[in-house]
């Protein structure tokens, strides 16, 4: 029998439910009613009817499967009332009212629930959207990631993001795309889109620590990295490839650095100076096993590649053991493979570990006049440290104030006025 709770636990459970389920509940929607619109109308309907009933029938012993079917009359109710003024309204509505009821529907939720996640990022990821709309939509239907999150990570406007994601669907819709994984001979092209999601996911959730997020921004970072970390392990079982290998094994190696990453007080920790210790050495031994597997089953990609370079700093007892030549190495081959500015600034870091930062900055004055460079504060902070370790202070400080105007984190924007701090004190 279902416990009641006081009103203030109970308000809890169902945001947690919402932060913990609510993509997985849409996914299934989707799938029920066909429509984007609709399953996110339903979505919200199903949420608004646990804060209106649970608190006189208590919380469902199955809480998912109840919101699932209950968005789902929702929405026929709805389409009943409005079946005269939607055109599609008849067939839709026979459709998702013929979808078995009972005490069969929770267990068949349960069984599709995996599939279904999947189904809705393929569909995302559909070759008639734009790589920029397939990423966009992905983010913010399957991950829920809001506008203003995906515009950070694509440095764009949010109300770009937010037409792109409208242009996207109507896209869906007026193609008729299937709700589906695609066929094995159609999966591999389609993998891409997917993979650059995952990961783009990943770094929203990696940024920052998790008590840096916003109370509104409807989930936890820490449980977006993790969240890209469980969508590329079902990747890899729904289909086995060396990027898909690549891909779990860079963010499992990245995810193990979490809790030495930042302070208590959230301010950034350096990888030269974090406590390995704190390394989670269970996901360590998972990624490089990960790496070896790609690295041994044919063509190695670039997500292997970083991989690979995330695995000797893993394998690294300290800073000082690290094999820099051989990460320099690695992110040579990387760039061969994508020959972009960010790759080229990875690469010339590593070179100065092996080279220093006076042989580094001779080779600096391309990158600082890349326009595709400009907005990223990174690049103006690898330029500031270059010249601070060659005591060039006034240099120094310069670059870490445009690195400064640039940054987009707490953590960041913490890091670098603590450097300049201690610049300005010498």
């Amino acid at each position: 029998m279902p416990i009641l709770q006081s009103a203030t636990a109970l308000a809890a459970q169902i945001e947690q439910l919402y932060q913990q389920h609510s993509r997985q509940v849409l996914a299934t929607l989707i799938r029920l009613l066909g429509d984007f619109d609709r399953a996110e109308d339903a979505l919200q309907e199903a949420f608004s009817a646990a804060l209106v009933q649970w608190p006189q029938t208590g919380v469902p012993a199955s809480p998912v499967p109840w919101l699932i079917s209950t968005g789902r009359f929702k929405a026929i109710d709805k389409l009943r009332q409005q079946q005269r003024f939607v055109s599609d309204g008849e067939v839709v509505l026979a459709q998702i009212a013929s979808e078995e009821a009972g005490d069969s529907f929770a267990l068949q939720m349960e069984q599709q629930w995996p599939d279904d996640y999947l189904r809705l990022v393929f569909t995302c990821c559909h070759p008639a959207l734009s790589l920029e709309a397939q990423l966009a939509l992905t983010l913010r239907e399957v991950c829920g990631l809001t506008t203003e999150q995906i515009a950070r990570a694509f440095l764009q406007t949010p109300s770009t993001i937010a037409q792109r994601i409208v242009r996207a669907k109507q896209k869906i819709k007026a193609a008729a795309i299937p709700y589906q994984v695609p066929p094995p001979q159609q999966l591999a092209p389609r993998l891409q889109a997917v993979h650059k999601v995952i990961y783009l996911l990943f770094n929203e959730g990696y940024s920052m620590p998790c008590q840096q997020s916003a109370p509104d921004d409807g989930m936890q970072q820490a449980d977006l990295a993790q969240q890209a970390i469980d969508l590329a392990r079902q990747l890899l079982v729904l289909h086995f490839d060396t990027e898909s290998c690549g891909l779990l094994a860079l963010l499992l190696l990245q995810h193990a650095r979490r809790q030495a990453r930042f302070t208590a007080r959230g301010e950034l920790i350096l990888l030269a100076d974090q406590q390995r210790q704190h390394w989670d050495q269970a996901m360590i031994t998972e990624g490089i096993r990960h790496v070896e597997t790609a690295l041994s089953s044919g063509r190695i990609g670039a997500y292997a590649i970083q991989a690979a370079i995330a695995a000797v700093h893993s394998e690294s007892p300290d800073s000082a053991s690290t094999d820099w030549p051989q990460i320099h190495a690695l992110y040579q081959l990387l760039y061969r493979l994508e020959p972009t500015p960010v790759v080229a600034l990875n690469q010339l870091v590593a070179f100065s570990m092996c080279h220093g930062p006076a042989a580094a900055l001779m080779q600096l004055a391309p990158l600082l006049a890349d326009e595709h460079l400009a907005q990223y504060h990174l690049l103006f902070a690898v330029a500031a440290d270059f010249h601070r370790q060659l005591g060039q202070n006034g240099e120094a400080i310069n670059f870490y104030r445009q690195a400064l105007a640039l940054a987009t984190t707490n953590a960041d924007e913490q890091f670098l006025q603590q450097r300049l701090q201690d610049l300005a004190a010498k």
